[in-house]
Parts: structure tokens; C-alpha cells; sequence
């Protein structure tokens, strides 16, 4: 008996090596191979022992202890003479986050217990992993992906294998959102309450405001527009012929994709959520603010979140409103409306147009309004001591922002009307102590500064190459000023640590956000084209933060083919360089910085190139 059960053993024993063989063969296939234009073919399992660890994150099913122990990042990308610590390769990310928004995964609210309270929104704000819990991968297209059809082409279509989400179309079919034909996905420029078409219903908001020749840019005087819950931005999509440009702001909601499909259209677009902090926009930002069935109680807790768009409109601002409680007769709907109607006469808005389905507020131009209301009125009036301009991490509160004494003397926001305000030195100059010479001699800089880019860009790229741009440290917003020839649009970042310039950028008629880049952006992955780092790898560095992490979050949020310029010291530029072949990039030319600038120092300019290429998994599911 215990001879046979010895024997027993034994071919157990085999049996479970030859499982554990096979199961780690599989482990290779699945994530061994690589395809694309790099020309080695390189295996990204090829120094398997490294990467595996870093298989720990519970972003991939690694249990919690692990974590701790495995978690490895190189906080500075420049080591000791001689001490090479850059990875040789990536591990790739599963299929589960070919879309993952680290800051904004329901997995890490569950995984971090976090108490949230959905009635206010807080599940759809930025909730970001601990360093422990973040990944460490590359993510992959999915499968079939192509290179995005440019623009303006991509306003109308997208290739439906980058983003293969149909429901919309199905859930939105009499209200011409998007219609799935083959491989693509179009988009007729319909909503929810422009079925005919958002041309047609932007010129009947211009029409009801008496602008001249129905155009709502009205003679450049109305630039920048808030459009929030934008379904997939095609309010913003028509505006870009009038010369005007719209931030499209929607939640990652159940119907999550459509600041994705926005994104790949070209159109600018940002995930965010009226949730329980401030947006991540400095007051006095746009010229309208526009809400179109945005499915938003704006009466909630004393109005606060109509109180956050008074923040951030101009004066004179107006806010278009097109809802069922604009026009329906029903009881709840004029409850709500009449509600609504005296909420926002406290706030002092005054009606500046309506007709059928729509209204239209105005924003008082100075403080008097505020100042002639009963003492005691709901919404107060907001300390004298808050900053209306500080957004990042600041929760709302339910009181009106009220004008400086310098805005309330001039009547109005001073700026120039569109083209002239953006070379026009912006009144909130004097914020910061520059002056208008600062501000003329930082244009010029960055026109020649970007006219050198595309110089060395240009063997790479035709006119059409590039579309959805980024400036990650946008001081002033003088890159993006000198690309106003250029088929493109920039979304200018702010460090959330420096001087609050994002209200400079909206100024210029530019738009932008606030953000800390120790953190992820609040974006899909593969929806920028081109990302320029100014000193941001210094500037994080100093802060403690990792590096190693910044350069996966930019591959994340950067198109296959896309292009990064980096202009940073030449520590971190030789650093950058140990990193291309983990991360599939390739060196496209480096360039000493004129020497004509004077706050260059002794920066070099570093250009690189995300490849296209696809996991062996992702070829065969595209066969």
C-alpha cells in the first residue's frame, strides 16, 4: 500500500510540473511578443525577472502585502556615473486597462474602502493610487487599432477599432449623437436637444442674443466656452469654425466614453465632474457657460454648483440653459423651474433671452447687484479671504464670488476681442507683478522657440500630423500663442505648486487646467498627439516624485506615433535616453537651446517618438 502511494506521488508531482511548464509557457506567449515599427521586435518579457515583480500592483491581482515589498521606482532619472538602474523593458498592462484613468478607477475606490458619497458625486472625482497601487505597465492599443483619422475629417469620424463602444449609438439612435457604419463611427452633430444639428442650434443662440450675422463668437468678443455634460462634444465641435473653443467637461459615467470619442475626434474635452470640489479652472475663465439635458440638479445643497459656474464665468457672462424645465408645463418641471428662476435672481443673473427649449442668463458686470440685496440673502457673498482662484483640491462652497475693486471700476473684463486678446497683454498681468514687456519678450521667446520645434519636426511630420496638443507647464501660455497658425489645439497645464498663470492663459482666449504631474491626468489613454515637458522632470524631482512614473503616465495619455519634446537639463535628457527602448520610444533629434533666451539656461531640447505597436494577443483578436 505505501508503495503504490509512493508512486501515486510521484506522477502527481510530474503531472503538476508539467501544468506549471505549461502554464508558464503560455505566461510567455501571451505576453512575450511585440509587433510594430521597431525594427528588433524586441520580447517585453525579455528580461523577465525585473519586470515580473513589478507584476505585483493590485492593478494586475497582486495581493496587497506584495505590494509593499515589490513596489520598485527610481524617484531621479539621473544616478551616479556608471549606475544604469533604467528597466531594459516594461511589463504590458492585460486587457483590462487598455482604457485605464488611474486617478479615476472605480477598482481603486472599492480596493481603498473609500466612503464616498454618491449623491454628491464624489465617486466620479479624482481618487488616485498610493504609490504602492499604481501601475507600472505599458498599455497596449486594443486590438485593430489604426492611426487616428485626422483632422478635420475626424470632427465627422473615427476608426471604430480605437474605441470600440457602440452603445451610445444605440442608446442615443433618435437623437443623432453617433452612428456605427463599418469600421467607423460617425457622428452627424446631434443631441439631445439639437437633433437637427448643433450648427444650426449654436446660430439660434446667437440669434436669440441679437449677435451680428447669428454668429456667437460676436465679433471676437466670446471666445472661451464651459460645456458641461457635453455627450461627445459636438456643441464643441461646431463652435471651432466661429472661432471660438469650448473646454467639453463630462464625468466618466455610464456613458463613459464620450470624452473619449471627443479626444479622438480632435475636439478639446477634459474629464471632470460638478462633484463637491471646485473645477480645476480659475474664475473669470469663459465668456458662456452652456448646458444642454446636462441631467445636473442645480438646485442642490443652496445652488452650489451654479454658484461654481458664476465662479468661473466672466462678467457678463451668460449661461444657456436648454432643459425640459425651460419649456415644460408639467408640475415638477415648473417647480423646479420657478425654483430655479429665483435662485438665480439672487445670484443676480437676469434673463437675456428664451425661446422655446432654451434660456439664457446673464451675469451681472459689477458688484452693485450684490451690494442692493436685503442683508441676510442667500447666497452670501464669499469671504474676503478666499482665493476664487485656487481649484486645485478646494472644495466648493455656496457663496458668490464678488469682483475686485479693479474689475468692478473697469465694468467688464477688459480683453481685447479675439484674435488681438491673445498677444494682448492680459489685465491680470499686474496679479503677478509682470509687466507688459515680461509678457511681449515671453511671446517672442516661445514663436521662435516653437518655430525651431517644428524645424526639427518636420521630417517627421506633414500639416496634418498633429491635432490635440499638450503643454504640461504652460507658464504663460506662449507655446500655444504661437501655434495659432497651426491646425491645432493646446491644452495648457498649470502645476498646481506655481504661480496660478491658467487665468493669463484665459485670458489670451486660450483654456488649459490646473494639475500636480506626481499624479495622473485626468484623460484616457492615447489622446494627445504631441506632449511638450518643459523642465517638468526637474521640476518633479525636486518635489520627490517619481520619474519613472511620469514617463508611463505620458506614454498612457500619448497616440502610438505621437510625439513628446522634452526640454530639460541634460542630466535628465541623458537619463530620458535609457528609457526609450523599455518604452517603445525613438529618438527623433535633440537641439542645444538657442541662445537668445533668457530663461533656457543650459536646457536641451530632446524629441521622441511613440512607435505603434501591438501585443501578440492584440494581433490575434484583430484577425
Amino acid at each position: 500500500m505505501r508503495g503504490r502511494s509512493d508512486g501515486g506521488q510521484k506522477k502527481r508531482l510530474i503531472t503538476s510540473l508539467v501544468v506549471v511548464a505549461i502554464f508558464l509557457g503560455f505566461l510567455y506567449v501571451y505576453y512575450g511578443s511585440i509587433f510594430g515599427s521597431s525594427s528588433n521586435g524586441a520580447s517585453v518579457l525579455e528580461y523577465g525577472s525585473k519586470s515580473l515583480r513589478k507584476f505585483g500592483s493590485s492593478y494586475l491581482g497582486g495581493d496587497d502585502e506584495a505590494v509593499g515589498k515589490q513596489y520598485e521606482s527610481s524617484t531621479k532619472l539621473g544616478l551616479e556615473d556608471g549606475e544604469d538602474v533604467a528597466p531594459k523593458t516594461f511589463p504590458v498592462c492585460d486587457d483590462r486597462h487598455l482604457e485605464l484613468i488611474p486617478c479615476l478607477d472605480r477598482n481603486i475606490i472599492y480596493q481603498m474602502r473609500l466612503k464616498l458619497d454618491l449623491s454628491v458625486m464624489e465617486h466620479y472625482e479624482r481618487h488616485c493610487p498610493p504609490p504602492e497601487r499604481r501601475y507600472n505597465c505599458l498599455i497596449p492599443p486594443p486590438p485593430g487599432y489604426k492611426i487616428p483619422i485626422k483632422w478635420p475629417q475626424s470632427r465627422d469620424e473615427v476608426w471604430k477599432a480605437n474605441i470600440p463602444h457602440t452603445h451610445l449609438a444605440h442608446e442615443k439612435s433618435d437623437q443623432n449623437w453617433m452612428v456605427v457604419q463599418g469600421e467607423k463611427i460617425v457622428f452627424p452633430g446631434g443631441g439631445t436637444h439639437f437633433h437637427y444639428g448643433a450648427d444650426k442650434y449654436i446660430a439660434s443662440i446667437a440669434n436669440m442674443l441679437n449677435f451680428s450675422h447669428n454668429n456667437l463668437n460676436n465679433e471676437g468678443t466670446l471666445r472661451t466656452v464651459l460645456d458641461v455634460g457635453c455627450g461627445v462634444a459636438s456643441f464643441g465641435a461646431y463652435l471651432l469654425s466661429s472661432d471660438i473653443i469650448a473646454m467639453s467637461l463630462a464625468p466618466n459615467d455610464v456613458h463613459q466614453n464620450q470624452i473619449q470619442f471627443a479626444l479622438e475626434r480632435g475636439i478639446p474635452a477634459y474629464l471632470g465632474v460638478l462633484g463637491t470640489k471646485r473645477l480645476p479652472y480659475p474664475s473669470r475663465s469663459f465668456e458662456l457657460a452652456h448646458c444642454s439635458r446636462c441631467r445636473i440638479d442645480w438646485l442642490q445643497r443652496d445652488g452650489i454648483l451654479l454658484l461654481e459656474l458664476d465662479r468661473l464665468l466672466r462678467p457678463g457672462g451668460y449661461f444657456a440653459y436648454s432643459s425640459p424645465e425651460a419649456y415644460a408645463q408639467d408640475e415638477e418641471d415648473l417647480r423646479i423651474w420657478r425654483e430655479m428662476s429665483a435662485l438665480v435672481k439672487r445670484m443676480c443673473w437676469r434673463i437675456a433671452a428664451k425661446r422655446n427649449q432654451t434660456v439664457i442668463w446673464k451675469k451681472p458686470l459689477t458688484n452693485d447687484c450684490y451690494m442692493e440685496r436685503e442683508p441676510g440673502t442667500n447666497p452670501p457673498l464669499c469671504r474676503s479671504d478666499d482665493d476664487p482662484d485656487a481649484v486645485w483640491g478646494v472644495r466648493m462652497e455656496a457663496c458668490i464670488t464678488p469682483y475686485s475693486d479693479h474689475d468692478q471700476k473697469a465694468k467688464g473684463s477688459g480683453l481685447a476681442p479675439w484674435p488681438a486678446r491673445l498677444t494682448s497683454p492680459p489685465p491680470r498681468l499686474a496679479d503677478f507683478g509682470y509687466s507688459n514687456e515680461m509678457f511681449e519678450k515671453d511671446t517672442e521667446t516661445w514663436r521662435r522657440q516653437v518655430e525651431s520645434y517644428w524645424n526639427l519636426l518636420s521630417p517627421k511630420i506633414e500639416d496634418d500630423s498633429l491635432r490635440n496638443l499638450m503643454d504640461m507647464k504652460a507658464h504663460m501660455g506662449s507655446f500655444a500663442a504661437a501655434l495659432k497658425d497651426k491646425n491645432v489645439w493646446v491644452m495648457n497645464v498649470i502645476p498646481e505648486d506655481g504661480p496660478n498663470t491658467l487665468k493669463l492663459i484665459y485670458d489670451r482666449g486660450l483654456i488649459g487646467s490646473t494639475h500636480d504631474w506626481c499624479e495622473a491626468f485626468s484623460t484616457y489613454p492615447r489622446t494627445y498627439d504631441l506632449l511638450h515637458a518643459w523642465t517638468v522632470f526637474s521640476d518633479i524631482e525636486k518635489k520627490g516624485c517619481s520619474a519613472e512614473d511620469l514617463l508611463l503616465e505620458m506614454d498612457r495619455i500619448l497616440r502610438p506615433s505621437g510625439f513628446i519634446i522634452i526640454r530639460d537639463n541634460q542630466r535628465v535628457i541623458d537619463s530620458v535616453r535609457k528609457y526609450l527602448s523599455a518604452l517603445h520610444w525613438e529618438a527623433v533629434a535633440t537641439a542645444d537651446s538657442s541662445s537668445d533666451s533668457e530663461h533656457e539656461g543650459d536646457d536641451v531640447v530632446f524629441i521622441v517618438q511613440k512607435k505603434l505597436w501591438l501585443t501578440s494577443e492584440s494581433v490575434r483578436n484583430s484577425e
